[in-house]
């Protein structure tokens, strides 16, 4: 430890520290624009000079390393005029047009320029100009002339994002910063980047010139677009959420949100959403009172259990519902008499399923990582902000090995791959765990012939501290998922790594906590003959793993009860009655993240029209179905009822199945499907800015990879035919030389994938 003095007061810190983070310590308040705590140091601005005893000239805070008995003064006569100096230069240039800039009001620049600079400026020359940019739907670059070259932008896509998309062109005063020729920023957190100018030349695309910041009211939230769980301030006007910012928490989600998480409040305001209940009388819509439709689905419900058995009665929920809104909505289904209660949407395969699957370890923990190895997992996209704290943790030492169908780009050093079609992971991982097994001496539990690769992934994880095999959406969406499961809790056993969960969905750990989950998985439930089927949250086409065997079930049943805040042409057809409930917005209620932690918001906006909080309709329904314990007055009791003090203790990523030995097999063409980070959701598809993305273009394409690419003699965009059960849909094709021969990648969660039949399987693709 070193100490130094500021301003008279003696402070402690870090030996290499900066005179910028002693400051911080004491609460000291040194200006400064290019300067931030988790980017590397440019010292391009200048603005944190400040005085030191025995230095010729004033010198950099964020700079200027901390030496022993060093005497520092930030806002001595000397350091003041610095700063007021390289405020001047910094003003030579920049446009005076706060009264349109979408950043006056919360401006670095325009808050110390009333500090440090002058009423008038002594350059009279003409200012530069530097022509707009168009980088993407997300991200305006429409005033550029603003920019002040502190860089930020450009770190951020370095050090953080993992990706070099913008970057200084020319010198002097000709410098600008801008994307490279022809390409937009296309990075999963490249939001960022707007919280991050300190000036107004980097602005949100699609909040622009919609209120002022002093006009916005604030409410903080969590983001249930992913299982992390990220920590949201929610900025409203006229009962509208106009904006969505991180709100700092350094042990979850840091200072940062994903793009997903910062522009899907554009799906809240969706022309689609649904303000009234309705039900269907003679196949045609009518609007209704909640009274009547809630006794019309009682006496439904009711009439269902007594003439077809509690068996014949099911509800299928999203993992984005909150805490309280599953844990009535498996009371009113055990209430009934069924356990037929599912949130795992995807999963085809429960058998010896986690009591509580969850990441393991701590988000912090995560980050500390020497060894993590992905089985089935598109992790860049299926968790920004966890890839980033991989990424961060790659560059002190940690080593990435994962087993998939794609080579993609994880803008990260991965150390080893085994790329294989999805209907050889199960033997790949067998593979990878005899390797395993002959390192430490003990019993192979499978008889299957080692490969490079395996060798080298099972090398890696015998080496090292702190380790983490990890299933992702995709593995726990393969119809083999309990072997996946069970091959990967050997190898975590057997060197000593611990065994994580990389869930969908907001609260996929706390369904499990609720018990909205049951025996015999969705699959099962769906094979019934069901009857009456209420769903929560979720859109049949796109949120299931196989949407057509979907639509067939609840085509057959006699009434489909939709609890959900938007108004389809699916689900008019499929249900019987569209109940509005509201998104996380316009209720209270808890989500239990990847790690375990219980996160509780309050509601930032007013419900829209006649639309209801999901556990208030709930709560009303028991009540109306006449089941006991249904007298609920608000969130915060349902949630003293759904999970206990110590509920952390329940969270188990065991399973009960052994590992069996399973041969490569030699399929013809195969279907990959990964859930694309923009389609998770209801709300996040009816955002018109995502869409418009890269990642939103990408999902409408076929993916094919090199050799097949190739044999069809096709071009970039040519259509071509995918045929799946019998069912084909043409879409454009896109060569992914990434992926494993014999596999084609075709996203879940699109309208085209929706005709199709399940995740995994076979296919087969021609010219159209």
């Amino acid at each position: 430890m070193v100490e130094i003095e500021i301003d008279g007061k003696s402070v402690e810190v870090q030996q290499g520290s900066m005179v910028m983070e002693a400051a911080k310590k004491l609460g000291t308040h040194i200006p400064h624009f290019c300067y931030h705590k988790k980017l590397s140091i440019a010292a391009n601005c200048r603005m944190c000079l400040v005085e030191v005893e025995k230095a010729p000239k004033p010198l950099p805070a964020c700079a200027t390393p901390v030496t022993p008995g060093m005497k520092v003064h930030t806002h001595s006569e000397k350091a003041v005029a610095a700063q007021k100096s390289v405020m001047e230069f910094l003003l030579i240039n920049h446009p005076l047009d706060c009264p349109i800039c979408d950043q006056g009001g919360e401006c670095q620049l325009q808050d110390l320029a009333v500090g440090y600079g002058n009423t008038t400026s002594r350059y009279s020359e003409e200012k530069r100009v530097v022509f707009h940019k168009n980088v993407g739907p997300l991200i305006s670059m429409e005033e550029m002339s603003r920019c002040i070259h502190c860089t930020r932008c450009v770190r951020f896509g370095q050090e953080i994002a993992g990706v070099m998309e913008l970057g200084m062109l020319n010198r002097g005063e000709h410098s600008e910063i801008t994307s490279f020729v022809g390409k937009s920023v296309d990075s999963e957190l490249s939001g960022n980047m707007i919280d991050l100018c300190p000036v107004g030349a980097l602005t949100s695309k699609p909040f622009r010139y919609s209120a002022r910041t002093w006009e916005l009211g604030r409410k903080r939230s969590v983001s249930p677009h992913d299982s992390l769980g990220s920590n949201i301030v929610l900025q409203t006007k006229a009962n509208q959420v106009l904006r969505t910012v991180p709100l700092e928490n350094d042990g979850i989600n840091e200072c940062w949100i994903s793009d997903k998480d910062r522009f899907a409040y554009e799906g809240l305001n969706s022309p689609e959403r649904l303000k009234v209940p309705m039900v269907k009388q003679d196949n045609r819509w009518i609007e209704t009172s909640w009274e009547a439709a809630l006794d019309y689905i009682s006496r439904s419900l009711n009439s269902i259990k007594t003439d077809h058995g509690s068996d014949a009665i099911a509800a299928l929920a999203h993992p984005m519902s909150s805490v309280e809104e599953l844990y009535l909505l498996q009371k009113v289904v055990r209430g009934l008499g069924s356990s037929n209660i599912e949130t795992r949407l995807r999963q085809q395969d429960v058998s010896g399923a986690a009591r509580a699957p969850w990441l393991g370890m701590s988000i912090a923990d995560f980050g500390q990582l020497q060894r993590a190895f992905f089985i089935g997992s598109f992790f860049r996209k299926d968790q920004p902000l966890l890839a980033a704290r991989a990424r961060a943790a790659t560059k002190r030492g940690l080593k990435v090995a994962r087993l998939g169908a794609s080579a993609e780009d994880w803008l990260m050093p991965v150390n080893a791959s085994a790329v294989v079609a999805p209907s050889n992971w199960v033997a790949e991982l067998a593979s990878i765990a005899v390797a395993v097994a002959q390192a430490k001496g003990v019993a192979a539990p499978a008889d299957v012939k080692v490969s490079a690769v395996a060798k080298e992934i099972a090398d890696s994880l015998s080496s090292g501290e702190r380790k983490g095999v990890f299933l992702g959406a995709a593995a726990m969406a393969h119809p083999q998922f309990a072997q996946l499961h069970a091959y990967a809790q050997f190898i975590a056993e057997q060197t000593g790594a611990t065994l994580g969960f990389l869930p969908e969905g907001g609260n996929a750990v706390g369904a499990h906590l609720v018990k909205a989950v049951s025996e015999s998985g969705v699959q099962g439930a769906l094979a019934k003959n069901l009857k009456a089927v209420i769903l929560m949250g979720l859109e049949p086409s796109l949120d299931l793993a196989d949407p057509q065997a979907a639509k067939s079930t609840l085509a057959k049943a006699g009434t489909v009860i939709a609890m959900t805040a938007y108004d389809t042409s699916e689900l008019r057809e499929v249900a019987d009655v569209l109940l509005p409930i509201t998104p996380y917005t316009e209720t209270s209620g808890s989500f239990v993240n990847a790690e375990g932690t219980l996160q509780s918001v309050q509601a930032a906006v007013r419900p829209l029209g006649e639309a209801r909080p999901g556990w208030k309709v709930l709560r009303v329904l028991g009540n109306v179905l006449g089941l006991d314990n249904y007298y609920f007055d608000s969130s915060e009791e349902v949630l003293s009822e759904a999970l206990p003090a110590n509920f952390a203790a329940q969270l188990n990523n065991a399973t009960s199945v052994k590992p069996t030995g399973i041969n490569a097999q030699t399929l013809a063409t195969e279907r990959l499907a990964d859930v694309p980070i923009h389609s998770s959701d209801a709300i996040v598809r009816r955002a018109p800015a995502l869409q418009l993305t890269q990642d939103g273009k990408r999902a409408l394409k076929a993916g094919l990879p090199s050799s097949l690419f190739a044999s069809l003699g096709i071009k970039e965009g040519d259509a071509v035919k995918v045929t799946q059960s019998g069912v084909s849909v043409t879409l454009p094709a896109t060569e992914e030389k990434g992926l494993a021969d014999g596999v084609v990648r075709v996203s879940a969660a699109t309208v085209a994938s929706a005709q199709l039949g399940a995740m995994f399987g076979l296919l087969t693709v021609e010219r159209a």
